[in-house]
């Protein structure tokens, strides 16, 4: 549970930042939904702004996770993810596997079929800047690359790039490792779930809620475009997107079908069906994007402690404008997915409900960015659209069923979601003139000495310390330091509970134990 902490942690530095960006591009897209900016200045330089993040979330993933996870958040760790990134991605990206393969790209393209398709297959078109499970990747590998190799002394005549200097050039050597191992792990992957794709296709409205499940468990893998190119864009037929945007020409190719070939929706007894069945693959996402997962933010604003909640609330306020007015999911998600799983696999399950719902009763709509309110105006005029208000009224229970869900459950659970928890203690006051040096000294000596310690760390208002012999960890003495209270979650773990001045507190400890063993976590003054 530490280990996620600290992983959901070093995550929120790239969540923080996506969703200015998902309105800025949501903006953008509703004053120009035709041309994406090639009709207006404004548009072009709002949605260029917010791509300029969405676009390149493999990169602030492994920026982030870098930084946010090295013991003293130092620069060289952030560079060393960037590196990392750049480097896999250039390695395995589609077209230099081309070229390792000795594969023509762009007769292979123009040619099409049964050898396209095998190509697509492999996943290497989706290997490149937007991929979050390869930042997450190289954000984990940068990471322990600079906490294992940042104080590594070289000889002499190499003295300049020991220490800091050599993490950024390791890294490009195991970014490399990586490369290779997800050179041949990459397209087992990506190719097991687009064959999966390609069984549920003709599942109907389940396959579509089949779907809809997983599109939304593979989201922190990057995994969820095998799937969804299957469903949603032209590789086996289906392109539920464009047939949908395709309107009044799609309708007319409905009504010269012959067969089942020439038909783009539904053929039988004779007759091609697109109303109410182009479109299935995305009608059921509008409720949870547009109402569901707002909710989910409510109830996580209401379930954090109240010390916290100015800052969530506006974390789960950005969150949530952003998805329900753009469909942008990932600020909201990201929040929750890795520091309450359960809640995220209850999420996934939900939309695969909600998806098979619309799928069932042949309510659509469809999205040319993503299942928010934007594309839900414009899919309203589109002629495909069948009984689209209904989705509305789907949602208004969703809003419903998230919110009392997630409330529930946090609570039944205390699940740690973002405010909760170790994150704050509303009460902890150490005095602001409180000499810090003598603070340190007396929670070191209650903590058993510092040869007792093993590593320190610190969050809003608590020091996080791992001890080798609990036995040694005197409370009493550690109370003296005039902290609000201790709490022991195990036996190798103490929590000091400062209060607002605990970076300060952890300063001094730091300062005190920099000669020796122990592993200092927490950001430090240079």
């Amino acid at each position: 549970m530490t280990s996620l902490q600290r992983f959901g942690k070093g995550l929120m530095g790239a969540v923080a930042v996506m969703p200015v960006a998902a309105i800025l591009m949501g903006i953008g897209y509703w004053i120009d939904p035709d041309g994406w900016g090639g009709n207006s200045v404004v548009a072009a330089i709002l949605i260029k702004a917010g791509a300029a993040v969405l676009d390149n979330l493999g990169y602030i993933f492994a920026i982030a996770l870098a930084y946010g996870l090295a013991k003293d958040s130092n620069g060289a760790a952030a560079l060393s993810g960037f590196l990392g990134f750049t480097t896999v991605t250039f390695l395995i990206n589609e077209n230099s596997v081309a070229g390792y393969q000795g594969v023509d790209l762009a007769a292979l393209k123009e040619a099409g079929g049964d050898e396209l398709l095998a190509w697509t297959a492999q996943g290497w078109g989706a290997v490149g800047a937007k991929n979050v499970l390869f930042g997450i990747l190289v954000g984990l590998l940068a990471a322990w690359t600079y906490n294992r190799f940042h104080s590594v002394k070289l000889p002499d005549f190499l003295a300049f790039f020991s220490g800091r200097r050599l993490v950024p050039i390791l890294i490009t050597f195991f970014s490399m490792a990586l490369a290779l191992v997800l050179y041949f792990v990459w397209p087992i992957l990506y190719g097991v779930l687009f064959n999966f794709g390609q069984l549920i296709q003709g599942m109907g409205a389940a396959g579509a809620g089949i779907y809809a499940f997983f599109n939304r468990l593979l989201i922190p893998t990057g995994l969820h475009h095998a799937l969804n190119s299957i469903f949603w864009f032209d590789v086996v037929g289906i392109n539920d997107i464009g047939k949908f945007l395709g309107g009044a020409s799609t309708i007319e190719a409905a009504a010269a079908a012959t067969d089942a070939a020439s038909c783009p929706g539904l053929w039988a007894d004779g007759v091609c069906t697109v109303q109410g069945v182009v479109g299935r693959y995305q009608a059921g996402f509008f409720p949870v994007m547009m109402f569901g997962l707002p909710a989910a933010g409510l109830a996580m604003y209401l379930r954090a402690d109240n010390s916290r909640k100015k800052v969530v609330g506006s974390l789960m306020m950005a969150g949530a404008l952003a998805s329900f007015f753009t469909g942008v999911t990932e600020p909201l998600e990201f929040a929750f997915m890795f520091v309450a799983p359960l809640l995220y696999i209850v999420h996934a399950l939900l939309t695969g409900i909600s998806v098979f719902i619309a799928a069932s009763m042949g309510w659509t709509a469809g999205f040319g960015f993503s299942a928010g309110f934007v594309d839900m105006l414009l899919s309203s005029q589109n002629p495909m659209a069948n009984q689209w208000y209904m989705l509305l009224v789907l949602g208004l229970v969703y809003a419903v069923v998230y919110f009392v869900v997630f409330y529930f459950l946090i609570g039944l659970l205390n699940l740690k979601t973002p405010g909760r928890g170790d994150e704050s203690d509303e009460g902890a006051t150490l005095s602001g003139d409180a000499a810090m040096n003598e603070v340190a000294s007396t929670i070191l000596a209650g903590l058993g000495g510092a040869a007792n310690v093993d590593s320190v760390d610190y969050c809003a208002t608590r020091l996080r310390v791992a001890v080798k012999d609990h036995l040694l960890v005197k409370e009493a003495e550690i109370k003296r330091a005039g902290v609000a209270g201790v709490i022991r979650p195990s036996q190798k773990t103490v929590q000091v509970i400062v209060g607002p001045q605990v970076q300060f507190v952890y300063d001094e400890v730091a300062r005190i134990l920099a000669d020796s063993s122990v592993t200092l976590l927490g950001e430090q003054d240079a």
